[in-house]
């Protein structure tokens, strides 16, 4: 009897337990923790990339995405030690151009020009370099006319020559010696000519060729202040390249240049409507291959003349054809081998062979003075 009543309350019971299927929760625990294991992988990668910028992110305790970032708090860092800039070795290689700054026209000459402004009572040697127009130095005349027929400047622009008037009749005077800017002057020599279109001739920097009142050229070493020694021998109209090595000059009526050990001759006939208004020709300027002379009038009067108005190619004897219009002032042979071709406005820059390079206005007060060198 307690048996059957045993067994039949097993049975009730029996009847009210849920059958549990262990496959599917063994599913459900694997991928809980599957979800477990990749939010927490999530967790270290958001924490290392924090750490590794700065960024402070808050994870949520139930292992949801992360919260907005908290405020930072600003630390102040320890000083760091700036790393010492390398110096760099300045280029050693010469500049190909004027240095040109923005907004600032770039020069076909970029060098300096050398002026001559004449009054009745000084000269005035001005330095140009592209706008700026300075007055350098100022030689006052004694009351002839010596000074305002010879004040030279060297080649370099370093120097700058002159003869002072004497008793003679504004013929001749002391030869003085200043440099370009300086107050005084030094005494080179006594009795010199200041006669003819161009007395004073400059060989080079130093060397300086001068003539005696009693005909006689005489070559003075401007540096050293003093007199070479020997006969720069007969030539007439003497006029250098502008390092000194070639000279242009006349000897037994025919022209001629040379260097010393090459020597050649060249003629030329001048237009003949313009010749009878003048005294004849010379070389006035030479390039520095000695290939080429600028050529310019000799007075009637024996006052100065500084222009030229052609180029004579001593290799053909043949006048060069210069490019653009108008009359031509004067052509100078630079040192950086240039050329300076002057005209009525303005100068055309061109280059060895000829060639333009660019062009460079003149304001009108410069354009009545005399162009007595150019130093690149």
């Amino acid at each position: 009897m307690n048996q059957d009543r045993l067994r039949f309350d097993l049975a009730d019971l029996a009847d009210e337990v849920t059958p549990v299927d262990l496959r599917d929760r063994a599913l459900r625990t694997s991928r809980r923790l599957a979800v477990r294991r990749a939010v927490a992988t999530s967790a270290a990668v958001l924490l290392a990339l924090a750490a590794a910028t700065g960024t402070a992110l808050a994870i949520r305790p139930d292992g949801s995405a992360p919260a907005p970032a908290l405020p930072s708090v600003t630390s102040t860092p320890p000083p760091v030690q700036p790393t010492p800039t390398p110096s760099v070795e300045p280029s050693r290689s010469p500049s190909k151009g004027p240095s040109v700054g923005p907004g600032q026209p770039s020069s076909a000459l970029a060098g300096t020009r050398y002026y001559l402004e004449q009054t009745s009572a000084r000269s005035r040697i001005h330095a140009v370099r592209g706008t700026q127009d300075r007055v350098v130095h100022e030689v006052v005349h004694s009351g002839g006319g010596c000074e305002a027929n010879t004040v030279s400047v060297s080649p370099d622009g370093k120097r700058v020559v002159w003869v002072q008037d004497s008793t003679d009749n504004n013929m001749s005077g002391v030869l003085l010696i200043a440099t370009v800017g300086d107050d005084g002057a030094r005494t080179l020599a006594e009795g010199i000519s200041c006669l003819g279109s161009r007395p004073l001739r400059w060989q080079s920097d130093d060397l300086l060729m001068v003539q005696r009142k009693n005909g006689q050229s005489v070559l003075y070493d401007a540096q050293a202040q003093r007199q070479i020694i020997g006969d720069p021998g007969q030539e007439t109209d003497r006029c250098w390249s502008a390092d000194g090595t070639w000279l242009a000059a006349v000897a037994d009526g025919k022209p001629y240049v040379t260097n010393g050990t090459r020597t050649r001759q060249y003629t030329y006939t001048p237009p003949k409507q313009e010749a009878d208004k003048w005294g004849g020709w010379e070389a006035r300027s030479v390039s520095m291959d000695g290939r080429y002379v600028a050529v310019g009038w000799i007075g009637t009067d024996p006052s100065r003349r500084d222009g030229s108005f052609a180029v004579v190619d001593t290799t053909t004897s043949k006048v060069v054809d210069l490019p653009g219009t108008g009359e031509v002032r004067s052509v100078l042979f630079s040192a950086d081998g240039t050329v300076l071709l002057r005209r009525g406005t303005g100068i055309t820059v061109l280059d060895s062979a000829f060639e333009p390079l660019g062009t460079v206005a003149e304001p009108a007060p410069a354009r009545n003075r005399a162009l007595l060198a150019y130093v690149p």
